[in-house]
């Protein structure tokens, strides 16, 4: 499939057959993952990956009110044959920056302007969304119930030093994909109205267009 395809069909899938995913397009997703920018090359991120249906069920269990009288959002969700984690380490990065090469010589989290390692993790798990688009699979990105944090951590044993920054389900999509998603209910923006040239405010076209 050729990328702007990729970009363009990308969308979040709610509704998920059983047939299953093939295992080489999870680890085709997951190399792509690690190839996402990532200051000072940190690679302060790691990839908790449930693909059997008991793992799954696990997870909707530590994060649902009640699988077994699910709504149609979640009975959805719950038949994607793959539910993948990306977690990141924000100890991670402040070691790597204060190493001897980065010039800081403390790891002081007030030197960073954003949360970097969060938002690399979130660049990887889009390279997985698009990689399973790319395959013809259908995905979702969400985020962990926050009342529900600690919970995950126990049932998985995900490590101290790892956060998951949300969830991806990938599955090939039901035939109804069931509930609309709000691209379906809002319009898009126009880029006229997003991209500012110069200065903020000021609107216009590129001058390649």
């Amino acid at each position: 499939m050729e990328f702007q395809d990729v970009v363009r069909r990308r969308k979040m899938v709610r509704n998920y057959s059983t047939d299953p995913v093939d295992p080489a397009v999870v680890d085709r997703a997951l190399h792509n993952a690690t190839r996402a920018p990532n200051a000072g090359f940190s690679q302060g991120w790691a990839f908790l990956v449930l693909d059997t249906p008991e793992d799954v069920r696990r997870y909707w269990e530590v994060t649902a009110e009640d699988v077994d009288r699910p709504d149609r959002w979640l009975a959805g969700m719950m038949k994607a044959p793959v539910v993948i984690l990306p977690c990141s380490s924000k100890a991670a990065y402040l070691r790597r920056y204060a190493e001897a090469d980065k010039g800081w010589t403390d790891q002081d989290e007030a030197r960073w302007p954003k949360p970097f390692w969060d938002m690399d993790t979130a660049m990887a798990a889009l390279l997985i969304l698009q990689t399973a688009t790319d395959a013809g699979l259908g995905s979702c990105f969400i985020g962990v119930p926050t009342d529900r944090q600690d919970a995950v951590r126990a049932a998985f044993g995900i490590h101290e030093d790892f956060d998951p920054v949300g969830v991806v389900t990938i599955g090939h999509p039901a035939a109804d994909e069931g509930a609309a998603g709000s691209p379906r209910s809002r319009a898009r923006k126009p880029l006229t109205d997003l991209v500012h040239r110069g200065r903020w405010g000021q609107h216009g076209t590129s001058p390649s267009a």
